[in-house]
């Protein structure tokens, strides 16, 4: 059996239960992640040839299969937002950014080194990789396709798709902390004002101006266009969210920003171009097709890496760190953060539980292992694949009856008025 020939086989069964999973397990207790990740741990596990699934063993491939997914989820999670971006309509998304997140990472931080035994660059490693929440796992607890109507989302599904949408970015500043005390363990040298200077306030404004301006500019060529001949959206081609996607993101890197920030501020600004018109929805869509079929990919090899060895240094200490990040710290500084914010209390509880981890985590844990040396490397890896399979099942199976009630409880509560205007 010739492994290229196998291979083909099976990212084309995968590609074909992509398609199908999705309809077949609508409305059940049960998400696509989780039989994927179940596929690639039985495939790996026959002898059939396959070689090892070991991210340690290729950061660098790793980094970029993951960068990749990441972002074209990023661009689609921008589109289909229907809710203008505004300081007020987004006051749930800032207070998650600006209080949940840096508290998660915190504590994360804080028991990874008094608890795990990392050492302080390792254990910040570990809070900042696994802060952010996914865009590319959590589809099920994301809003739908974009609409015509601002007003159309639920407060927990829009703050889950935006929370996930900004937070890849924002986490990165923590990211490139770790890396700088990791390379001051050996230099000796200050990092402080280094990192607050270029690593939070440059590469944030960079990232955040530069998504904003390619946004503008390209919804302008997609819409407006003096040419009508240039006017894109005419033309109904939903590849152009690839060229959107690559476009922000290399340009704000090669500037030396935040890239993923910078692609989920040009979708927002694409989409607020002409917000109504049925292009966002092309584009949407084949951004959707394009991140299913990398996921697809991503899982299989996680599973394969699981089996693999990839938990063999998890520890049990390690392991009720990723516990309590799932069930305590995540859930208990998401709720806090939303007091007085917009929605009622199931509602917070539910967007404070559902912060659910995936490929984001890998990719800050390949990218800081090309930048710096991390002591006990591998336990991070462990914890961080053991959280990911853990909130893959948890939430992957509370999702679909959790959502259903609290939909069913929004439409008792709803007043006759809010139920005359939907």
């Amino acid at each position: 059996m010739q492994l290229p020939d196998l291979l083909f086989a099976i990212f084309g069964v995968g590609a074909l239960l992509a398609g199908i999973l999705p309809r077949v397990l609508e409305h059940r207790p049960m998400s696509m992640p989780i039989v994927f990740l179940a596929l690639g741990m039985l495939l790996f596990a026959v002898p059939l040839g396959l070689p090892k699934a070991d991210p340690l063993a290729h950061p660098d491939l790793t980094q970029h299969l993951t960068e990749i997914c990441v972002i074209v989820a990023l661009m689609g999670a921008g589109l289909k937002i229907d809710r203008p971006l505004s300081g007020r309509r987004w006051a749930t998304t800032w207070r998650l950014l600006a209080v949940a997140m840096p508290v998660t990472i915190a504590a994360v931080a804080l028991l990874g080194w008094w608890w795990a035994g990392l050492v302080p660059a390792t254990a910040l490693l570990l809070g900042a990789a696994l802060a952010p929440t996914d865009p590319v796992l959590a589809s099920d607890v994301q809003v739908g396709e974009p609409t015509d109507e601002e007003d159309s989302e639920d407060e927990v599904r829009f703050s889950l798709t935006s929370e996930a949408g900004l937070n890849d970015g924002l986490s990165f500043p923590f990211v490139y902390a770790a890396i700088a005390m990791a390379t001051a363990a050996v230099t000796h040298e200050s990092w402080v004002g280094e990192w607050l200077l270029v690593d939070v306030l440059y590469k944030v404004g960079v990232g955040a101006g530069g998504g904003l301006l390619v946004g503008k500019l390209l919804g302008r060529l997609f819409f407006r266009a003096r040419n009508k001949k240039l006017r894109l959206a005419h033309h109904s081609e939903g590849f152009l969210a690839l060229a959107a996607t690559f476009l922000a993101y290399g340009v704000v890197e090669l500037a030396g920003g935040y890239g993923f920030l910078a692609v989920f501020i040009a979708a927002r600004g694409i989409r607020s171009a002409q917000r109504s018109h049925e292009y966002h929805q092309v584009l949407h869509e084949f951004a959707e097709q394009i991140e299913r079929l990398l996921t697809v990919l991503l899982l299989l090899l996680l599973g394969g890496a699981v089996v693999g060895g990839l938990l063999g240094a998890l520890t049990w200490k390690s392991a009720l760190v990723g516990l309590l990040l799932i069930f305590l710290v995540r859930p208990v500084s998401g709720f806090l953060s939303l007091r007085g914010a917009p929605g009622h209390t199931a509602e917070h509880w539910v967007i404070a539980a559902f912060g659910i981890r995936g490929i984001g985590t890998f990719y800050y844990l390949a990218y800081a292992m090309s930048h710096a040396t991390f002591p006990n490397v591998d336990v991070v890896w462990a914890t961080a694949a053991f959280v990911v399979l853990v909130s893959v099942v948890l939430h992957g199976v509370a999702v679909t009856p959790v959502m259903r009630l609290l939909d069913r409880y929004n439409e008792r509560t709803r007043t006759p008025e809010e139920k005359h205007a939907r």
